[in-house]
């Protein structure tokens, strides 16, 4: 009875350290005649000027002086990286990957890296401070504090996810310049622009959808989107036309 009962919380605990989705809202199926969304993300204003960062404290890890950081990364072609695009709404389709992602946001050199990430509604999130100085990191939806954690150096700890989905900005309190973005999505509709401001979205649903494309810079701008079986559907979704 011990051997068995033991065995039984390992099988539960083992359970709890793994990633889950938990998107009520969500029905997974099996899609087989789904349609692809694809295309590229452009900004066709002209690039906005650079945000200037100004180190005031830990110059030995973080630098010094004052540096000049784009705002949007836009090739000489005005296609965007970094840009999150995703499905709206959308009820039922493909099944969420398995195992779930990992999602690790890093500190380091006194910035957040990834810059921007997608992660699904209910998977943890872990934090890591690389560095050899204290990070204090912060989350916030809009003005709603989501959780202010203190990392000493060279450590982490797990966040246990975001029930809701919607845009989650990263701050750090004790380095003022420190800005990173989760995107927290509620299907696995998504896709975030490489270099080359590519996205391709498959296995979607035939039916009517609004498509969205977000940077923190620009916002997001929407687009409606028709999906029929089997068929790709190409947009170019423009950040500056929000």
């Amino acid at each position: 009875m011990a051997l068995r009962s033991g065995f039984c919380l390992v099988v539960l605990l083992s359970s709890l350290l793994l990633p889950a989705y938990d998107s009520a809202g969500y029905e997974a199926m099996s899609v087989s005649d789904g349609g692809t969304i694809k295309g590229r993300v452009v900004y066709t204003a002209a690039p906005p000027a650079p945000r200037k960062i100004v180190h005031t404290k830990d110059h030995e890890v973080c630098g010094s002086g004052v540096r000049d950081v784009n705002q949007i990364a836009i090739a000489s072609d005005k296609v965007v990286q970094d840009a999150v695009v995703l499905l709206r709404n959308v009820g039922r389709g493909k099944a969420w990957p398995a195992p779930a992602p990992t999602v690790v946001v890093r500190n380091h050199a006194c910035e957040f890296t990834p810059y921007v990430q997608v992660v699904p509604v209910g998977v943890p999130v872990e934090l890591v401070n690389g560095d050899p100085v204290f990070h204090n990191m912060q989350a916030f939806r809009e003005k709603t504090s989501l959780f202010n954690l203190g990392l000493i150096k060279n450590n982490k700890k797990v966040w246990q996810g975001f029930d809701q989905p919607g845009i989650v900005r990263l701050e750090c309190s004790a380095h003022g310049w420190m800005r990173g973005w989760l995107y927290v999505a509620d299907s696995p509709y998504y896709a975030i622009t490489p270099k080359d401001g590519t996205f391709v979205i498959g296995d979607v649903p035939p039916g009517q959808y609004t498509l969205v494309a977000w940077h923190s810079f620009s916002g997001p701008v929407e687009a409606p989107v028709t999906v029929t079986a089997k068929n790709t559907v190409t947009l170019t979704p423009d950040l500056a036309r929000r």
